[in-house]
């Protein structure tokens, strides 16, 4: 069922609330809009969080109620959005680039030209996490190891078989390819149930910081002649640095690479939900950069242009061009 409806109320309660309340405010316009996100300890759910917080804090004026859904991730996402079960989500911008152009994971679907963007969010460099005691230090050092590849619909997964297709290798490189969700595999990697996970993710992450605080899980490099050709092929990566001493037992840089993410939407979530939503972000900028570190460094002019894999959505477009950040 469409996640975004409006509320019917009897009229008996229409009329009373519409008594007392201005144009602005009647109940009955009200709509229920849900954004998908990730796994609850990823930085997708929390700026997911943090977009519906700020949207809600007006929502007496505009009669937008927003809400998060823990979800499979990008792939899920632009999935269920095709589907028309959810308004808006998050995705890598490699994976919004594959669907709208129906390549990758949805070469059997084909393009999902309906595919709409609304503006980009952080870098999701790729993260390698290890257990300390396997003492893997390249991807090499992964051959024959316990690896969570993730769960399939998730952009990090995506981006796994993309990096393992441009080496000629497959999922057999690792003796377990487990595919846990972003909320399993720190405890997994603390318990020595894996050797290592992969995960696009915005920095600081806890998904990151719980495993290296509690069992001094260690981040490994992603470079080399495969990230080369990667980047040079695909014009959503881009190269990365992980900050030495931003996560506990991890003192050095680690450099690596990434995508950006993205919240996108569909043609048919209707222009006036992404318009509201839009406005309420940027016209409450400085707030909401506050609500996640992965967030503080945006700027407006950034989110329109950067990492935006298929075309502004209308109702995004129409506040831009208002406010002159497009002609």
């Amino acid at each position: 069922m469409k996640l975004t409806k409006k509320l019917s109320l009897a009229a008996g309660a229409f009329a009373m609330i519409a008594a007392f309340a201005t144009p602005g405010t009647v109940a009955a316009q009200q709509k229920f809009v849900s954004i998908g996100t990730g796994g609850v300890t990823g930085v997708y759910y929390a700026a997911g969080g943090a977009i519906c917080r700020i949207v809600n804090k007006d929502r007496a004026a505009h009669g937008l109620r927003c809400s998060v859904e823990s979800t499979g991730a990008s792939v899920f996402n632009v999935n269920t959005i095709k589907a028309g079960e959810l308004d808006l989500g998050f995705a890598q911008s490699d994976v919004a680039y594959n669907a709208y152009n129906g390549e990758g994971n949805f070469k059997d679907a084909g393009p999902f030209k309906e595919l709409r963007s609304v503006f980009s969010l952080h870098a999701e460099p790729l993260t390698v996490l290890t257990r300390k005691e396997a003492n893997i230090k390249s991807f090499a050092d992964l051959k024959g190891k316990r690896f969570n590849v993730g769960n399939p619909g998730s952009g990090s997964r995506a981006s796994l078989e993309q990096y393992l297709q441009e080496s000629g290798l497959d999922l057999s490189y690792f003796s377990l390819a487990s595919e846990l969700r972003s909320d399993e595999h720190g405890t997994a990697l603390c318990d020595g149930k894996i050797d290592g996970f992969i995960f696009g993710v915005g920095h600081p992450s806890a998904n990151i910081q719980d495993p290296t605080t509690t069992c001094g899980a260690k981040l490994m490099p992603l470079t080399g002649d495969v990230v080369d050709k990667l980047i040079a092929k695909y014009p959503y990566y881009a190269k990365a640095v992980i900050p030495g001493g931003l996560y506990q037992n991890n003192p050095d840089d680690t450099p690596t690479y990434g995508v950006l993410a993205a919240v996108v939407a569909s043609t048919k979530t209707p222009d006036d939900v992404v318009y509201q939503i839009v406005k309420s972000v940027f016209e409450n900028f400085e707030d909401f950069k506050k609500l996640h570190p992965a967030l503080a460094h945006l700027t407006k002019e950034g989110m329109i242009k950067n990492g935006l894999s298929a075309p502004l959505h209308p109702g995004a477009e129409k506040y831009y061009k208002e406010v002159g950040l497009l002609k």
